[in-house]
């Protein structure tokens, strides 16, 4: 009987929040020959002389602010969802194990890899927890699957998932953790969908994240009902200013979408998992931002993070699916 592992991956986070240990994980993300924006040896003099110094210990101290009791809420919201993906197989009596890895920091993929290689796995699929591909995520995840692979002299029959943004569970998973959230389009409630902005050269070089991106938003928007007036996307997470990023950029969004008769509400749907980039970007950083514009007027009771997916039954119904999907086609 055939045995089946499966991954799902995510990019990474430090294992405590101390500026020497943040500055070894930046380095290890910023270095990657996707990411990096210049050629490899000028840009690791960049790197270690100006940006790391400065950068580390300020996202050492945003990541003090989202830490929780149990650590990295990355980490640990990973390690519940695979614990239940796990319970979620065991309960169809299929022959699965699951492991969770980060592109970058620990668990690595290769780690997760190893584990499965060991329990003598002979099928492997590996979800990337990107609902819409890019190649900066779902790139990166491919190219460290197939590098660990090599590195291990493991060749299981695999399968790489990309992107599920059009999946229809993931669509209603969506819209209804936004409606969980308080969300009233007929009290005057507007929704922001709030997206990572990529560099441009990216979609020049063939990434279609935006499309993606927009796909999913004109989706959710469709199922909550929403007027055109009500929503509004934007690009946040600009790395520098040196490059053009996708744009537009969340307080130009924020200006077209207007002050809302009732609350604001601001989801992230190409993040699974809560991390640095929603609790700490948006609900604490943008969260001040819009509450000190006085052309928002929005007080910070009427500003509304929806959480991410993270270990909600919805969730691990959706990737259960995915999975035996991907199965299913084989």
């Amino acid at each position: 009987m055939s045995k089946r592992g499966v991954i799902i991956a995510n990019t990474g986070t430090p294992d405590v929040p101390e500026a020497d240990v943040v500055r070894a994980y930046l380095a290890e993300f910023l270095q990657d020959p996707r990411i990096c924006p210049l050629p490899a040896p000028l840009w690791k003099i960049i790197l270690h002389a100006f940006i790391l110094p400065k950068r580390a210990h300020a996202s050492a101290e945003k990541y003090r602010q989202i830490w929780t009791s149990q650590g990295s809420p990355l980490q640990s919201g990973m390690a519940s969802l695979a614990h239940k993906l796990q319970a979620s197989f065991n309960e169809q009596d299929k022959a699965t194990l699951v492991q969770h890895g980060m592109s970058y920091g620990s668990p690595s993929i290769e780690q997760a890899l190893g584990e499965l290689k060991a329990e003598g796995c002979d099928e492997l699929v590996v979800l990337s927890l990107y609902p819409q591909n890019a190649l900066s995520t779902t790139g990166v995840v491919a190219d460290k699957t197939l590098a660990a692979l090599n590195a291990l002299d493991w060749h299981p029959q695999t399968k790489l998932v990309g992107y599920y943004s059009a999946h229809l569970l993931y669509l209603e998973a969506i819209t209804a953790s936004i409606r969980a959230a308080g969300f009233d389009s007929s009290a005057g409630d507007k929704l922001l969908f709030a997206f990572h902005s990529i560099p441009v050269r990216d979609i020049r070089n063939g990434d279609d994240y935006e499309d993606k991106a927009r796909a999913t938003a004109n989706a959710v928007a469709r199922l909550l009902e929403l007027d055109v007036q009500d929503w509004a996307l934007g690009f946040q997470c600009r790395f520098d200013k040196a490059r053009s990023w996708l744009g537009p950029f969340i307080p130009e969004a924020l200006r077209t979408l207007g002050t809302p008769r009732g609350r604001l509400f601001v989801v992230a749907p190409n993040f699974s998992i809560d991390c640095l980039e929603t609790l700490y970007d948006i609900d604490i950083e943008l969260r001040q931002q819009v509450c000190e514009d006085p052309a928002l007027q929005i007080e910070s009771d009427r500003f509304v993070y929806v959480p991410c997916l993270n270990d909600a039954d919805a969730h691990v119904e959706l990737l259960t699916d995915i999975i035996n999907s991907v199965n299913a086609e084989n």
